[in-house]
């Protein structure tokens, strides 16, 4: 089997490129340059991508495209003062990947979607696989848009999934940090925090899940949206394993009150995914330390 990952160089494109090396699996990965030696903890192949690029795939089996345009560090409110060019570049430029992907032959495509296309339902909302998107963020918009076109591809040898992911967390690549890297460093320094919660998702239970759907039959999952999502984490309770962790003797923020809507993960539970919970982000703090 071969698989190609766009956006491989980024936090959660890497875990999808660790976990095919892990299984033996020959990798491609998409970038504008190819990745400094040792990124990878194997060898990779490279292609030069950039959103809007229509490249050869020939040879490849499954795609997870995870590339996309933002403001650095902001995905909802990516835009900064440019929407239609955000719309342009990772709407459109995911549309021109899907539709080299079946040209190519490839049968599995994996695009990286979110929770996002969902922002707009009420708190309790019972948010199912199959739960039409009601986004309210022009990045949830263009999430959601991006799935529907790619379903509209599904048919025999083409096997389109959009994976909607909630919050992504897990150890960085060299030379990069983490997602909660500055959350970290304010608490140690005393500054204040503002409450949040949100659910976590660790990366190598995202790439797991995304090597069950591959394996599975094309009937369950082609042109159709898989939730995933683990844990609902407040940031008081994070910073609190951060405290004892190190010994830090800050105030923990107050606790949030904001409510969230449950995605539901029954597709990938059929499938006979588990994520970590709890558990693995214990066993993953030291690394972000």
């Amino acid at each position: 089997m071969s698989l190609a990952v766009t956006g491989a160089t980024g936090l959660v494109g890497r875990f999808f490129v660790e976990e095919a090396l892990a299984a033996g699996e020959a990798v491609t990965v998409l970038t504008r340059r190819p990745p400094a030696p040792g990124f990878f903890s194997g060898p990779v192949a490279h292609l030069a991508y950039e959103l809007g690029d229509r490249p050869d795939l020939a040879g490849i089996e499954a795609v997870i495209h995870c590339a996309f345009a933002h403001v650095p560090g902001r995905y909802r409110g990516g835009e900064g003062d440019d929407p239609e060019g955000f719309v342009a570049a990772n709407l459109a430029g995911s549309v021109a990947l899907f539709e080299a992907a079946r040209a190519s032959g490839v049968r599995h495509l994996l695009f990286l979607s979110s929770r996002a296309v969902h922002g707009g339902w009420p708190a309790g909302a019972d948010l199912t696989d199959d739960l039409g998107a009601k986004p309210d963020t022009l990045y949830g918009v263009v999430k959601a848009r991006a799935e529907d076109a790619l379903f509209t591809m599904a048919g025999p040898g083409f096997v389109p999934v959009s994976l909607r992911a909630t919050g992504v967390y897990g150890p960085p690549g060299p030379g990069q940090r983490h997602k909660w890297a500055d959350l970290f460093d304010d608490f140690r320094a005393g500054r204040p925090i503002a409450p949040r919660r949100g659910t976590e998702l660790h990366g190598a239970d995202l790439a797991a899940a995304a090597r069950l759907i591959r394996t599975a039959p094309a009937a369950m999952v082609a042109g159709r949206a898989v939730n995933l999502s683990d844990i609902l984490l407040d940031r008081r309770d994070l910073l609190a394993l951060l405290a004892e962790a190190e010994g830090i003797g800050h105030p923990l923020p107050p606790e949030s009150e904001a409510q969230l809507a449950v995605l539901r993960w029954d597709r990938a539970r059929m499938l006979g995914w588990r994520p970590g919970g709890m558990a693995q982000l214990r066993a993953t703090l030291p690394a972000l330390q």
